[in-house]
């Protein structure tokens, strides 16, 4: 379960790192840790790699936007990090974004006798997961996707 101070942190944090060309991707907040542990992933908007500089300056400018609201009580500890390559699709902004990337699907059934496709996105709506294999178009059903991530 999401702690219910992601959507908080992530509306204080989205523009912070909008103003920075990077955009947040992902966010945990690890409260059984001692100090507890709020982490976010960004990506750079113009490049897409993000650097250990973008990191940087995303954490001095967002520790300083949380501060300034006092949204979490007590100490903790803020890491900020890139999402990696092989990271896992799940929003709507993700699957357009990555239009046209090499993907893994990974099915919970056999799916053309296959668990595991790959293919270039094409893109997702209420029934399928799109996909181009060499020219040829394939609908996964959505029912049988347990994943979708991006292709090394």
């Amino acid at each position: 379960m999401t702690n219910p101070l992601i959507p908080p942190i992530i509306e204080i944090a989205a523009p912070v790192a909008q103003s920075l060309n990077l955009e947040v991707v992902g966010a945990v907040f690890q409260t059984n840790k001692n100090p507890p542990v709020l982490r976010l992933d960004v990506r750079n908007l113009i490049n897409k790699d993000t650097s250990l500089d973008d990191c940087e300056k995303m954490s001095r400018a967002l520790e300083e936007a949380l501060d300034a609201t006092d949204i979490i009580e007590g100490s903790y500890v803020l890491e900020i990090s890139s999402p990696g390559i092989s990271r896992q699709l799940s929003s709507d902004r993700e699957f357009i974004s990555f239009k046209g990337f090499s993907v893994i699907v990974k099915t919970y059934a056999p799916y053309q006798e296959k668990k595991e496709i790959k293919g270039r996105l094409q893109g997702r709506d209420e029934k399928a997961i799109y996909l181009n294999q060499k020219g040829r178009a394939i609908a996964i059903p959505r029912e049988l996707v347990a994943k979708v991530q991006l292709d090394d």
